[in-house]
């Protein structure tokens, strides 16, 4: 698939993974738009990328909102045209209690953000591809966790669900010959601020928790980031795996493979639901392994 000249939208595209795509999109020659609810960061990821002399859109947007996400593709259409990359790679972690203390409000921010941002991203630009006609590849950011197994986490089950909703995605299109690819990002480990998205949480989202709860919460997020950021794979590897998966028509991205094989092994042998794999702590199992 050809990338230069041609344009792609990235969510999530402030920060980690999601910014590590715009600057690779934008050395393939690519126009970007850029898509995020952090507004200071993606100011900041826009003015480096006009530095480096890519052309640039960037919109704030709450994926979680389809009417944003709409507004999204109405923006990049009208500004650059045809779209023909998108990556629906915004993502929050959360929810690591166990499922039967977990809240409402956990279960629809984290839901809302990993499964109906994608599925909000499908809906409005997959039409748009199919009306050009041309050729085109959406990449959906799913999780080891999406794959693999541990402690119920609402984090791990969102991602779950993006792992199906790309695969029942590229039998669509199969089924009425697209020719629009589709790859699904599964990274383990990586180098960004992904446990500490509780920051963009909305305030109507909000549960009250006392104050030594939340200091406890706090500084365990605190450490595991530190943790992520030292020992995580660098965002732009995880980029150029990526690329190489759009140029390849490659349908599984993998970053740490070793990380699902308990979970097949388990359900192949018949056997209780399996361990994690070596990258993947179950404590808190929520706050792995997403951009």
């Amino acid at each position: 698939m050809r990338l230069s000249g041609r344009t792609a939208v990235v969510t999530g595209a402030a920060s980690g993974i999601g910014r590590a795509l715009a600057h690779r999109f934008a050395q393939a020659e690519m126009r970007v738009v850029l898509a995020d609810v952090e507004t200071d960061a993606l100011a900041a990821t826009e003015r480096e990328l006009k530095a480096a002399g890519a052309e640039v859109l960037a919109v704030v947007t709450d994926v979680a909102e389809p009417g944003a996400v709409e507004a999204l593709a109405e923006q990049a259409d009208a500004r650059f045209g045809p779209i023909h990359v998108l990556c629906n790679n915004a993502g929050v972690s959360g929810g690591a209690s166990p499922l039967w203390s977990t809240s409402e409000n956990d279960w629809r921010w984290i839901l809302g953000v990993n499964l109906m941002g994608v599925v909000h991203g499908i809906r409005s630009f997959v039409p748009r591809m199919l009306a050009h006609g041309e050729d085109a590849h959406i990449v959906n950011t799913s999780s080891v966790l999406g794959l693999s197994t541990g402690g119920g986490s609402i984090y791990a089950v969102s991602k779950h669900a993006v792992t199906r909703l790309s695969e029942g995605l590229w039998h669509d299109l199969r089924a009425i010959g697209a020719p629009i690819g589709v790859s699904v990002l599964c990274p383990g480990m990586v180098a960004t601020r992904i446990v500490t998205a509780e920051r963009n949480r909305p305030g109507a989202l909000q549960d009250e928790r006392d104050d030594a709860e939340s200091s406890r919460r706090q500084a365990a997020r605190r450490a595991t980031e530190e943790r992520f950021l030292a020992e995580g794979m660098e965002p732009a590897r995880v980029a150029e795996m990526v690329l190489d998966a759009i140029d390849e028509g490659r349908f599984y991205v993998l970053t740490h493979p070793e990380s699902i094989k308990p979970r097949l092994e388990a359900i192949f042998e018949g056997a209780t639901p399996a361990v994690v794999g070596p990258l993947i702590s179950p404590h808190p199992v929520a706050q792995r392994g997403a951009p």
